[in-house]
């Protein structure tokens, strides 16, 4: 076999892989840059070639107006470090792209050395991938002992006074704000008012000592109802949140579902966290439209919650469902969706999961720039655009109770 030849079957081993599979775009994209690199060793690839002749942009395509391209090799970037950190760990061929080019690289190394940290440092894997790894790993660690310590509602009332007690927690003046996050976050930050963001807390029968369920209002009336209890997904999520509001300047408010009234719908913007079965106020107000959230009475699934399609295009899923309940979640599936306010001028943005894990995941999607940049690319919004009303569906993949990784699914562009 030639070395052509052995390149490019690590190449059809990258796309078939775990990490790379589901995505059609960034596949396309390996494939791609991996022809032009053994077929023109060392040549440069623009941007401008990448976007019209992989992405089918027009030949008005501007790369300093629109950062799609970057965006996608950047996803790349970290999709080969996750398969060499992985499923590629012993693989006898490395493929790379460094930053700051969009040409592949390739390289031999010994598979005795790639078993051991050190061997993998002295490998052709770079540093970089080692270090994303690493990052990711012990993120993943801090992350689930946090989940541990945060299983009540009290820890979103501590990190909200905390940041009401210290204005030092805003960011400063001088910090750049990501392009991304000014448009994606314009309509909840150009008011005067700061925006509500509602987190579910369900209604529970039972004791925490000795196990709860969720409240059936057919055969639990009179029962005793505990309504302070949220998932920690919903904690993470408010903590994002604040975080991103004080990257802009601006604070939130913060209200349980089971407080919410008609009042606040009225008067100002809102932000909800958690799917209606959970977050009960959502089916007070207008709601999203292309995706909704349906429970089955009948089938394999009976009992169980899904986002449902209303209009599936071609390649998109009907029902989405998270993983199976009685095992551990290594999936879910998220709603993102912007929809019109009771009032004139007002927005609704609900963020929710099948799960309080999907919640979670649905909320740092649209805190982390990567995705959001992903998100308006997709919705054909520029950096100097206006969001307007969407649907979309994302699906999270999940490790020991922590979304590692989301991928858009579906998406529509939604009117007034």
């Amino acid at each position: 076999m030639t070395e052509r030849e052995r390149f490019l079957e690590q190449i059809n081993r990258l796309v078939s892989s775990q990490a790379l599979h589901s995505s059609e775009s960034l596949c396309k994209l390996l494939r791609y840059l991996a022809k032009h690199a053994v077929e023109h060793p060392g040549t440069a690839i623009k941007e401008f070639q990448i976007a019209t002749e992989v992405f089918g942009r027009s030949d008005d395509f501007d790369p300093q107006l629109d950062s799609m391209v970057r965006v996608q090799a950047g996803r790349l970037r970290s999709k080969l470090a996750e398969y060499y950190s992985s499923d590629g760990l012993e693989d006898a061929i490395v493929v790379e792209l460094p930053k700051g080019t969009y040409v592949l690289s390739f390289h031999h190394r010994n598979h005795s050395a790639a078993k051991s940290p050190q061997g993998i440092a002295n490998s052709a894997v770079s540093k970089e991938a080692l270090e994303k790894s690493t990052e990711r790993r012990w993120g993943t660690e801090v992350i689930s002992l946090s989940i541990f310590l945060a299983a009540a509602i009290v820890v979103i009332v501590w990190l909200m006074a905390t940041r009401n007690a210290s204005p030092a927690g805003l960011a400063s003046e001088g910090e750049p704000v990501p392009a991304a996050f000014r448009v994606f976050w314009k309509g909840f930050t150009s008011g005067p008012e700061e925006p509500w963001v509602v987190f579910s807390n369900a209604a529970f029968i039972g004791r925490p000592e000795t196990g709860m369920r969720y409240r059936d209002a057919t055969r639990d009336a009179g029962a005793y109802i505990l309504d302070h209890y949220t998932g920690v997904g919903e904690v993470l999520a408010v903590h994002e949140l604040d975080g991103v509001f004080g990257l802009l300047h601006r604070r939130i408010r913060v209200k349980r579902g089971s407080l919410f009234s008609l009042d606040d719908a009225k008067n100002n913007n809102l932000i909800f966290i958690g799917s209606p079965v959970e977050n009960l106020s959502l089916l007070e107000i207008p709601g999203t439209q292309e995706f909704v959230f349906e429970q089955f009475t009948s089938g394999p699934r009976k009992g169980d919650h899904a986002i449902i399609n209303r209009h599936p295009q071609p390649d998109e899923g009907k029902e989405f469902f998270a993983t199976p309940s009685g095992v551990p979640l290594t999936e879910d599936y998220a709603l993102l969706g912007l929809v019109k306010g009771m009032n004139q001028g007002q927005s609704v943005l609900i963020l929710a999961g099948n799960t309080t894990i999907g919640t979670q995941a649905a909320v740092e999607y649209v805190c982390r720039q990567s995705s959001l940049e992903e998100l308006l690319l997709r919705l054909s919004v520029s950096q100097n655009g206006d969001l307007k009303p969407f649907e979309a569906v994302i699906r999270a993949k999940v490790a020991r109770g922590v979304p590692v990784e989301t991928e858009l699914v579906a998406i529509r562009k939604t009117a007034f």
